[in-house]
């Protein structure tokens, strides 16, 4: 990665951003298919900055649109940072069935001034509206998140504008985290006078409200009937097996092994905040 947040050690321990050859990309997923596999993920620390380092005109959009092409059952893509995320790419999720709708797109704080802080080079507004435009665009869109609290310097009224983001993006989940000490990264040295238990105070507050629209999006899919991706059985209940829909829900249903491997449609039966319950319609 090349973005250099202030907070992160990633790009001083992995060194700057290399992007594969795209023929090799697609080499590699024409055999997956011959293969018979269902899906593949691209993986990036910052992924749609994909190809900057190659200059030769191919994009991340460009190559997501490749892949889709291959004609693999499903294609997703982690994790993407604002600054990079286009309107073709957008374009290219709605209008491509196998391409799954699903955005990881982390903001880790609503705020202006902590957001410059983190050298994150957007503003609230400007993620607000790319996420709506993102849920415009494609209406049964998954959106989750990355969100830190506790940041060095983060006033209450700044924590209280991240929960201003997240009531106006409704993320159907988020990863949320204290914020750490990285040595070696310029936020090390940034002067901390929040405590701990502020920190905690604030990080529970924002994660009930996740939690909740968590829930409600969840209950959206009751009585729907979803495409799964079968995984296994589940390791909390052997009796039940477990899968992802297209929208990456966690869901669990009664089946047996033949399903293993293979997308199958399950009706919603029931919705939880971190999964679903459901049947298998044969």
């Amino acid at each position: 990665c090349d973005k250099f947040c202030t907070y992160c050690i990633v790009p001083y321990t992995r060194g700057k951003q290399r992007s594969r050859k795209v023929e090799d990309i697609l080499c590699e997923v024409n055999k997956l298919v011959k293969n018979g596999y269902k899906e593949v993920t691209l993986l990036g620390q910052n992924v749609n900055a994909y190809g900057k380092d190659l200059k030769d005109g191919v994009t991340f959009d460009k190559l997501l649109e490749e892949v889709a092409k291959t004609n693999i059952e499903r294609v997703r893509f982690v994790t993407s940072h604002p600054w990079d995320f286009t309107d073709e790419m957008i374009r290219i999720i709605r209008d491509y069935e196998n391409v799954m709708p699903y955005v990881h797109l982390p903001v880790q704080s609503g705020s202006d001034k902590i957001l410059k802080l983190m050298g994150r080079r957007y503003t609230k507004e400007s993620y607000l509206d790319l996420a709506l435009k993102i849920r415009k665009m494609i209406p049964n869109v998954s959106l989750t998140t990355d969100i830190i609290v506790g940041f060095p310097g983060e006033t209450n009224e700044q924590f209280e504008d991240t929960l201003s983001l997240v009531e106006k993006c409704k993320f159907d989940l988020a990863y949320t985290f204290i914020f750490s000490k990285r040595v070696g990264t310029p936020a090390y040295n940034m002067k901390d006078e929040t405590t701990k238990e502020e920190k905690e105070e604030r990080l529970q507050r924002l994660n009930e409200l996740i939690n909740k629209y968590a829930l409600i999006n969840n209950k959206k899919l009751i009585n729907k009937e979803e495409n799964v991706l079968v995984e296994g059985f589940s390791s909390k209940n052997s009796d039940l097996l477990m899968g992802y829909t297209e929208t990456n829900k966690l869901v669990n249903f009664k089946g047996d092994s033949s399903l293993i491997g293979k997308i199958v449609k399950v009706k919603i039966l029931d919705a939880k905040t971190w999964s679903l319950d459901g049947e298998y319609v044969k």
